[in-house]
């Protein structure tokens, strides 16, 4: 993975090789499979999961369901520790163009992301009919990870995909937090919000979760679907007045919403509810798990090191100003930490679109700290997407450093023109510091790396 994650600029410096490294290992730290087998163990008919034993000869039939970027490899070390026990099963993952496991009785599916296509109400569709075909005796295990919520739709009455699809670019488009994203799709489908648990009642239901979302609050990753709500119809409807985006809304999800809070249609699932009683959400991975990963890796190579935060968030290309700023602290005044130095940042951020051009909030991210760096020597911005995949592009982010603005500027390249048009991908793409690892199939935010080497 190391030499997937180098650059042009990267590969130039002499610590190049060793932030490469670093990256590498943070992914490592939070690989699904790996995460999946740690959490889900079997001793003969002993089903061990997180703190919790199941008897399984207590159930007639164990399914597995899930939706996610990471969905595939934790099928995978799933079915491995179920193996004669399971019944069947379904799982919908990111149309990426990575190879699909073949799976004994478990159907691995893809769909659209960001935007859900008809292959994910498919898939919903899929979903809901094996939940609701399962019993009392009937064992549950369900893998979520990030992207889940785009990948498995099925929508409430009367409200069509072409309504979610128009909302969720908008909702894209304006800069929303993934927060305020996710209230508004746990209210507009029935598989989110605790759905996965009202339609499986009363069959026991275990969620293994590998986190996307920062702070990993249980209700937000991928919707929720085996978690209670705690969001209402009119905090999501107040939400489209925050972002101004009643008047353009589809009228459909404007009535629906409406609706539910005249108390005319069903709430998402509630903290109260009975049905909680035989269900179990554990946590398997987080940005937090990379981060610490990437400070050990960081120290073990000789960078003084230091995780600032796993709770970044905002508007990409101001991030990006800040973090240049601590570079240039760093490289002045060696403070917080002398050089060699490796700082750490966590989070998500997001992007406001202004432009017409291509890029994601990683490489929006690495643009406005290269415009900021520029001549300083010896330092970058790294921005790394731990999906792979930065906005709708195939790349994870991009590598700034203090000469990225001059050595565009020979190729006729403005950064500040790129960045005003939501251009960075063939801003990065022309110097060759684009991170393309390709589909890495964990999903835990993003990391951003200050160096000063």
């Amino acid at each position: 993975m190391s030499e997937r994650l180098l650059t042009t600029s990267l590969r130039s410096v002499p610590w190049g090789y060793a932030v490469a490294h670093v990256m590498a290992a943070a992914l490592a730290a939070v690989e699904p499979a790996r995460a999946t087998a740690a959490a889900l163990r079997r001793d003969g008919d002993r089903l061990l999961v997180g703190a919790r034993e199941y008897d399984l000869t207590a159930y007639d039939h164990v399914w597995l369901v899930g939706a996610g970027k990471a969905g595939a490899a934790m099928a995978q070390a799933a079915v491995t520790v179920l193996r004669d026990r399971l019944s069947g099963g379904i799982i919908v993952v990111k149309d990426d163009g990575a190879p699909l496991p073949a799976l004994v009785g478990v159907d691995v599916v893809c769909a659209a992301h960001p935007t859900p296509d008809e292959r994910s109400v498919h898939a919903g569709q899929q979903i809901a009919t094996l939940l609701m075909q399962a019993g009392e005796r009937d064992l549950v295990l369900a893998l979520i990870s990030g992207g889940g919520s785009a990948l498995l739709n099925l929508p409430v009455a009367d409200v069509s995909l072409a309504d979610i699809q128009g909302l969720t670019h908008k909702l894209l488009a304006c800069g929303a937090s993934i927060g305020a994203i996710n209230t508004l799709r746990k209210h507009l489908d029935q598989l989110k919000g605790g759905g996965f648990v009202r339609l499986a009642a009363p069959a026991t239901v275990v969620a293994l979760i590998l986190s996307d979302v920062v702070g990993s609050p249980l209700d937000v990753i991928a919707s929720g679907p085996t978690v209670a709500d705690p969001t209402t119809f009119a905090e999501a409807l107040a939400l489209l007045d925050r972002y101004d985006l009643r008047a353009d809304c589809p009228p459909a999800i404007i009535d629906y919403l409406s609706a539910g809070v005249r108390g005319e249609r069903p709430e998402t699932l509630k903290p109260d509810d009975p049905r909680l009683a035989v269900v179990q959400n554990v946590l398997i991975g987080s940005n937090t798990q990379a981060a610490e990963a990437a400070l050990v890796a960081a120290r073990a190579v000789g960078f003084n090191a230091m995780l600032l935060t796993t709770y970044l968030e905002g508007e990409a290309r101001d991030v990006g100003q800040v973090l240049a700023a601590i570079a240039r602290e760093i490289a002045t005044y060696h403070r917080p930490l002398s050089r060699p130095a490796l700082m750490i940042a966590g989070g998500e951020t997001t992007v406001t679109i202004r432009g017409s051009g291509r890029g994601g909030r990683n490489q929006e991210l690495a643009l406005s700290a290269a415009i900021a760096l520029e001549g300083l020597t010896d330092v970058a911005v790294v921005a790394l997407a731990t999906d792979g995949g930065d906005g709708p592009t195939d790349a994870a982010g991009a590598v700034a450093t203090g000469d990225t603005v001059a050595r565009a500027r020979i190729l006729g390249l403005d950064a500040v023109a790129h960045l005003r048009n939501n251009d960075a991908y063939p801003f990065f793409a022309a110097l060759g510091d684009l991170l393309l690892p390709g589909p890495t199939g964990t999903n835990v935010n993003d990391l951003i790396f200050v160096v000063a080497g």
